[in-house]
């Protein structure tokens, strides 16, 4: 066996995929699965037509191999003579990216952000050390712009492309946004000597600059606003139309780690912060409550990060608390009901272990769908997803991990599925292409790694560890 250690059983045939876990790990509070809407949709989207069953001795109750799928659709089974698209995610999702990884990058600094591009044709990299890097998926990966940033303070938090993708912006710990022009001929954007990058103020008269701290980014789906989240306990919008900031919501009594739109709209946003508390605002009810739409408790430490489904009612979140949790904001209560939990005084997620007698705890007022547990969320905002709808019609949630670790869970089941192992330190983010089995991931180890399914012809990366001293 090769010195990349996969906790899991490849898919033969269509067989299902398990990972292998310690016990306790990879399976959500709900035991016997997922009861919800929810749980149906999924396998709305991502389970076969019921009269390719028809092919299986046993009918409901097994699985339909990717062989008798496609005997089934020659047959036309379905009286369509084709897949339909939840026919296509069926066959789709049991092919998990797990085989490698390959290094497509590896730099003398801790990478941050990953980030494909809504038509998976580019891929963005935030390193530590003020470089964001643009590759080209379609042409074998080949660096198409490397971005020196500007203004950086201690590193670039966050990144996002326009949905035009002709523009990435991104962020680090101050107030100023730069937004760069991805389609420029210039292979090197140097802040300023080589290209410009226009900085958006995200400070006014109201804020203190060197409290001034934004952590996430994300442009909204008709590429005209920005939506931001801040240390300083705020979220900001800014108009890239009239360039200006137009909002600015006090929204949580710690710092914000994440935001986001809820979906196209832009009128739903999301946040989470280090008060424990997931939030939903309705933007067209600011003007005249000026409060959250409504709050959604459950996580016992800060959350890291909030991923939309995009339908406006659900998403999920990872928090310090070494926890994914699933939400219906169909569930959300108009009053925040404290919880003080453990006493976590003298605990800091950044350069300690989660206490051991913690890790059972549970939210008397806990408000989530369902809970992940496995990985680890400690030293960094660790991020988390859904798996893309086109390919596996969203029925994974996956996150990175301090153990060095990229995690796959079954949305429904709770189950580990997949744990893909490598790196040589946390896996801050990672993201899954829009529709082929493809991971990639960025770890502190410097290293931007690429799982796929089918098996490259290059054998699997090899990469020895950097020393750095650690970073808080």
């Amino acid at each position: 066996m090769s010195s990349v250690q996969r906790d899991i059983i490849g898919c033969r045939d269509g067989s299902d995929i398990r990972g292998s876990s310690s016990q306790g790990q990879g399976v959500n509070e709900n035991s016997c699965g997922l009861d919800h809407e929810i749980a149906q949709l999924t396998k709305l989207r991502s389970g076969p037509n019921e009269l390719f069953r028809r092919v299986v001795p046993g009918g409901m109750k097994l699985p339909v191999s990717t062989l008798k799928m496609l005997v089934g659709r020659e047959a036309n089974y379905s009286g369509r003579g084709r897949f339909s698209s939840s026919d296509g995610c069926h066959v789709l999702s049991r092919y998990l990216p797990v085989n490698g990884p390959w290094s497509v990058d590896c730099v003398e600094s801790r990478a941050y952000v990953s980030q494909f591009s809504a038509d998976g044709s580019l891929f963005v990299g935030g390193f530590q050390e003020n470089l964001v890097r643009i590759y080209n998926v379609d042409k074998g990966w080949k660096v198409q712009k490397d971005i020196l940033a500007k203004s950086l303070r201690w590193t670039i938090t966050d990144t996002s492309l326009s949905p035009d993708q002709n523009f990435l912006v991104y962020s680090s710990m101050c107030p100023i946004v730069h937004i760069v022009n991805v389609r420029s001929a210039a292979t090197e954007s140097l802040a300023n000597i080589t290209e410009i990058h226009e900085g958006l103020d995200f400070s006014g008269a109201d804020v203190e600059d060197d409290e001034f701290a934004i952590f996430s980014v994300k442009f909204s789906t008709d590429g005209r606003e920005l939506v931001a989240a801040s240390g300083d306990n705020a979220i900001y919008t800014y108009d890239l139309v009239s360039n200006r900031r137009t909002l600015r919501i006090p929204a949580h009594k710690s710092d914000v780690n994440t935001v986001c739109f809820a979906d196209e709209t832009g009128h739903l946003i999301y946040s989470g912060g280090d008060d424990r508390l997931c939030k939903v605002w309705d933007r067209r009810c600011l003007v005249n409550k000026g409060k959250a739409a409504g709050f959604l408790m459950g996580h016992l430490e800060g959350i890291t990060f909030i991923d939309s489904r995009g339908d406006g009612r659900y998403f999920i979140s990872n928090g310090k608390d070494q926890t994914t949790k699933l939400w219906d904001i169909r569930k959300m209560s108009s009053d925040a009901k404290s919880f003080q939990g453990r006493k976590s005084r003298g605990w800091d997620y950044r350069w300690m272990a989660y206490p051991a007698r913690a890790r059972n705890l549970k939210h008397p007022n806990d408000l989530s769908l369902s809970t992940y547990k496995g990985h680890q969320v400690l030293r960094t905002l660790i991020r988390c997803y859904f798996s893309p709808s086109y390919s596996t019609g969203q029925k994974y949630i996956y996150t990175g991990s301090s153990d060095c670790h990229v995690y796959i869970y079954d949305l429904v089941s709770g189950e580990l599925v997949a744990r893909l192992e490598s790196h040589l330190d946390s896996v801050r983010d990672c993201s899954w292409h829009p529709f082929y089995p493809t991971i990639v991931s960025s770890s502190w180890d410097g290293v931007i790694a690429r799982w796929e399914f089918p098996r490259d012809s290059q054998p699997p990366s090899k990469w020895n560890a950097i020393n750095r001293p650690p970073i808080f």
